[in-house]
């Protein structure tokens, strides 16, 4: 079954950004977003009937930036907020970041191939550029969790996170399908990290279906190599159902 068989007009689809739709970069800002997927994405939108959103780890802002013009409704910082899809934001309970920040900026400072991220909700430490540090990351940032109640540590590729402990890619996906116009549909998700897998067991528990982007377990029920090859998938499934819907 191809993802042209998969994507149906009643389906409702969710996608990561880094490392699904788009490579990841040596640094966040440095991510490069191909033209044709801007297309895809607008044209999918109106296929679904609006029922496309982004799930990722980054700020809002940060995906509007890199998709623009396009405004698609997003969940960001792993759930931590969530604009729908009348633009309405909606924001979980934000706990003290500062003692996290604190300690994950001592460490970069020690080693200068750390990064340090504030995305308001959570803060990150990068280590892609030091990956002999991550156990170094890890204990720092356990550390600093374990003593701010409310806030938990999320580990994903070459980072680790300091996020609120009710927000996962797994309930902004369970809050979108609550609300039209995804309510009632079949929930396709893909992604690539770990933080994605609550993703795809939340919408294969639904009867949806879950799409790993690389290699690594997963829970997911399909897989594709990489983010070259989700955009091949893309273009496909456009080709297919524009042709489909052509008269003859």
């Amino acid at each position: 079954m191809t993802f042209a068989d998969i994507l149906q007009p009643s389906s409702a689809l969710f996608l990561d950004f880094d490392g699904t739709m788009v490579d990841i970069a040596p640094q966040p800002h440095a991510v490069q977003v191909p033209q044709p997927l801007i297309a895809w994405l607008r044209w999918s939108h109106d296929y679904l009937g609006g029922a496309v959103a982004v799930i990722s780890g980054r700020q809002i802002e940060q995906i509007d930036d890199f998709l623009s013009p396009l405004r698609l409704p997003v969940a960001g910082v792993h759930g931590a907020e969530r604009r729908r899809t009348d633009g309405e934001l909606v924001l979980l309970t934000t706990h003290p970041l500062e003692p996290v920040e604190q300690a994950a900026a001592r460490l970069a400072a020690e080693h200068p191939g750390l990064l340090v991220e504030n995305k308001g909700s959570s803060v990150a430490l990068h280590y892609r550029q030091a990956p002999h540090l991550e156990a170094l990351c890890i204990d720092a940032m356990q550390a600093a969790v374990e003593s701010m109640p409310g806030l938990t540590l999320l580990r994903g590729k070459m980072v680790v996170e300091a996020k609120p402990g009710g927000a996962s890619k797994g309930r902004a996906i369970e809050a979108f399908m609550q609300e039209p116009p995804f309510a009632g549909r079949l929930p396709i998700f893909i992604g690539d990290d770990v933080t994605d897998e609550v993703g795809f067991s939340t919408v294969q528990d639904a009867g949806g279906i879950g799409i790993k982007i690389g290699d690594g377990p997963s829970v997911a029920w399909r897989r594709l190599a990489d983010p070259a090859a989700l955009r091949q998938e893309f273009e496909a499934a456009h080709a297919a159902k524009t042709a489909k819907a052509s008269p003859t």
